[in-house]
């Protein structure tokens, strides 16, 4: 009922994340000479320099304070660099003295801005002032009332404005504002000043401060009509103006009837409280227009709800007529107020929002950040601030693809910088190349296939993320297991061998069988393959070879079918053809019979293999046993298990006792995640080790071993067989629930109709021409297009300061670009 405000909080928040960055070094400030730095610039993109000699010491406050913004301007789609005016060669950028005290903008091969470095005072006024000259068309500056006034009546019932006023350029509220245009820039029109007389012409007396109105010029419609005016109340930061606009997108009133402790909006999402007014069918008019006045007064502080008492079917107090709710999970509170100003007053008074002070070099939480559509993008905001070192993996273009991975052996990852799968699996793939570096030939890559599409659809790559592996020689072979370091560092190591090995000797397949064939690789493939065929048997043997090729990465296999393969046969007491497979953690070969079996059953036979008798149930393998559709007898332990225990389960394995259920452990210490499980089972948790059944897939039913009996063989049996004759009863039925996300699903698609609907295209101004550098001095703002021209490409980069405004943007602005 309430999915629209928490849909739209959820464009801000859960998912991609924000524009096209260039392709620069992350977090550093890069040194280039000025024919390297001019050879960099690229059509449409943006870039600030700073051109230097390299004996100068008096530039080193500023540098560092350049080197803080590198990042935060690379997630804008900004490059920076310095570049060092070396005597080889000559630019007219490396002048007298007075021109080393300059940074310099350019768009392209064309400079839009100069900026002495005495304004560039420190990492927010650089940012403030590159972000205010490229978006000089869509912030407008003004110096008196009448250019408000002008601008407020030519967008009555078109646009709403955003108009705030700072003390100076390059403060940190103008860096927050300007961070702000950046998302919503193409929503709103932002109005900029620096006027005290143009604030205290529109009656606001405290002005020591940095301000920010929202003025509701949209629905407007009679010119003569003076636009209404929200004041935000906060200090203008990154995150409070990213929750005064949310504020402002939702629902001034909204009509509920169901119980206030269950109701949701975005603004307990942003942190502020609900209030609710309580309203009957008798006084359902005067209600509503007392709901809307508190509503009006509110805005911005809490969200103003009309709540229906005839439909509710949960009672409240009959006296309460308004109802205040702080925050989620909270008990609501019941209040008698009959009069407007002291609700008003009440809340305000009450108000729990914490004012944390920001320190604009550091990165910010949004608000509800830990609250994703999906635990894979909680992950992915949780590790934001988690340093990857990319330098690790070589990062391919689609000039370098082809030559790459034809000149070395390589793995490469294709992936979607805006899906939060592929982000959290980077860091996977991060830590796989901290584990191979220095120890492996191959060589690690990565293509964002947001940037270079055409490359992932010529090596058909549909969904992400997917690891490749390019051999000489060799059709690329594509990862087919676990998203996790350890499961892909196995794929890569069991390829360095050719699968199926062909095997000559009766020495070399025992060497194989026993593992010493292959030592190091034993850690990887606990179980080793080895089909059995007579030289004539033709057919049998390709079928196996396929099934090996099919399997190459995940377990090793080999082939002996020389004239003396009845003497391997006979002491295996196996009939060709037939497959042994050697358990190396148990030291013994068992054989299977392979005749009249054709690929894929061999394939699931030695799948099934790789599968323990007894294993220890992780979150990386649960996936792997649910596949299977059995029930799960998993014995619960704090710890290692009691060998008493492990003998007596595999015991009854063993007589073939269990073969209509799954038997495993889970060791609490090592998978936490248990307690969790076993709550849902038990109203208290009781003592370990506890033995039950789970039937996951048909009923839901959880049943436990009694816990005054010992895990014995006996017990074990007799108890299973209780169950199957339906003499047990189950402690609980789990729900038969869909895993959802926590948040309503968002339909982007009506989104983006409804805003192509309602904001009509604008025409685009004539484009600026590509001259040479020398030749830009003048035209630096006279179109959008020298702001953003490129169609948007998604990337996910390490959340700096202003994600909440970042992600936004890659929806407000998704055809434009710096």
């Amino acid at each position: 009922m309430m999915s629209f405000s928490l849909n739209v909080l959820r464009i801000g928040i859960s998912f991609v994340i924000m524009c096209i960055v260039y392709k620069a070094a992350v977090n550093s400030l890069p040194e280039l000479s000025p024919q390297q730095y001019f050879s960099t610039l690229q059509a449409g993109k943006a870039s600030l320099a700073y051109f230097y000699q390299a004996d100068s010491s008096s530039t080193s406050i500023f540098l560092e304070e350049l080197n803080k913004a590198v990042k935060p301007l690379q997630d804008y789609g900004i490059s920076v660099a310095k570049v060092n005016c070396i005597k080889e060669e000559i630019s007219r950028y490396c002048g007298k003295e007075k021109d080393l005290m300059k940074a310099y903008l350019f768009r392209g091969n064309i400079l839009l801005r100069e900026f002495p470095t005495d304004t560039l005072f420190d990492v927010n006024a650089i940012i403030a002032h590159v972000l205010f000259a490229l978006l000089f068309n869509e912030v407008k500056y003004i110096t008196t009332l009448e250019n408000l006034q002008n601008i407020e009546n030519a967008l009555k019932g078109k646009a709403n404005i955003a108009f705030s006023y700072v003390r100076a350029i390059g403060t940190p509220e103008h860096r927050a504002v300007m961070e702000a245009a950046f998302v919503y820039g193409n929503t709103y029109q932002f109005v900029l000043t620096t006027e005290i007389a143009l604030l205290e012409s529109i009656g606001l007396e405290d002005i020591e401060y940095a301000h920010l109105y929202f003025f509701h010029c949209k629905p407007v419609l009679d010119l003569t009509q003076q636009c209404r005016r929200t004041l935000m109340g906060q200090p203008l930061t990154t995150l409070n103006i990213y929750r005064f606009i949310k504020s402002m997108e939702a629902p001034l009133l909204t009509e509920v009837a169901e119980d206030p402790q269950q109701v949701s909006t975005v603004h307990l999402q942003l942190g502020l409280p609900l209030v609710f007014i309580v309203s009957q069918q008798a006084t359902y008019e005067a209600d509503r227009r007392t709901a809307e006045w508190v509503a009006w007064r509110l805005l911005g502080k809490a969200g103003v709800l009309l709540l229906l008492r005839d439909s509710l079917e949960v009672d409240i107090p009959q006296q309460a007529n308004v109802i205040l709710k702080r925050e989620e999970g909270m008990p609501v509170e019941f209040l008698v107020l009959h009069d407007v100003d002291l609700v008003i007053s009440h809340v305000e008074n009450n108000m729990d929002i914490e004012e944390t002070g920001e320190d604009e070099d550091d990165d910010m939480e949004g608000p509800d950040m830990g609250t994703q559509d999906d635990e894979v993008a909680e992950s992915v905001s949780r590790d934001r601030k988690r340093h990857l070192p990319l330098e690790l993996i070589l990062e391919l273009t689609e000039e370098t693809f082809n030559a790459t991975v034809m000149a070395s052996d390589s793995i490469v990852l294709f992936y979607a910088g805006w899906q939060a799968v592929s982000m959290a699996f980077l860091h996977s793939y991060i830590d796989l190349a901290v584990k191979l570096k220095g120890a492996s030939t191959m060589l690690l890559t990565r293509i964002n296939c947001a940037d270079w599409p055409d490359v992932c659809n010529k090596q058909n790559v549909t969904e992400f993320p997917v690891v490749k592996m390019y051999k000489e020689g060799e059709n690329p072979v594509s990862y087919g297991g676990m998203l996790g370091t350890e499961e892909l560092l196995k794929f890569i190591q069991l390829n360095r061998i050719l699968c199926p090995l062909n095997i000559t000797s009766l020495q070399e397949a025992e060497e194989y069988l026993s593992g010493a064939l292959y030592e190091d690789l034993i850690l990887y493939s606990s179980v080793s393959a080895l089909g059995l065929f007579s030289p004539t048997m033709t057919t049998a043997k390709e079928h196996f070879t396929e099934a090996g090729k099919l399997l190459k990465g995940y377990v090793i296999t080999g082939i002996y079918s020389e004239e003396d393969v009845s003497i391997l046969s006979n002491k295996y007491t196996a009939t060709l053809p037939a497959l042994l497979l050697a358990r190396h953690k148990e030291d013994k070969v068992e054989s299977i019979p392979l005749a009249n079996t054709h690929v894929q059953e061999i394939v699931q036979i030695i799948t099934d293999s790789l599968l323990e008798t007894f294993p220890e149930i992780t979150v990386e393998n649960l996936p792997t046993y649910l596949r299977l559709k059995k029930p799960l007898l998993i014995l619960f332990s704090d710890g290692s298990i009691n060998p008493l225990y492990r003998k007596a389960v595999l015991a009854v394995v063993k007589e073939r006792h269990l073969h209509s259920v799954i038997p495993c452990w889970l060791n609490l210490k090592n998978t936490p995640v248990g307690r969790r499980i076993l709550q849902a089972y038990f109203d208290v948790l009781p003592p370990l080790p506890l033995l039950v059944v789970v039937n996951l897939h048909s009923g839901g039913q959880v049943f436990a071993f009694p816990s005054d009996q010992a895990i014995t063989e006996q017990n074990l049996l007799l108890w299973l067989k209780k169950l199957e004759a339906g003499l047990e009863h189950p402690i609980t039925i789990l729900p038969a629930q869909e895993w959802k996300p926590p948040l309503p699903a968002y339909n982007f698609l009506r989104m983006m109709d409804a805003a192509a609907s309602q904001h009509p295209p604008r025409k685009d101004p004539e484009c600026m021409k590509e001259t040479d550098i020398q030749e830009n001095n003048k035209e630096q703002h006279e179109d959008k297009s020298s702001v953003r021209k490129e169609p948007i490409k998604m990337r996910i980069k390490d959340w700096e300061r202003s994600n909440v405004f970042k992600a936004e943007k890659s929806f407000r602005h998704d055809n434009k670009e710096l």
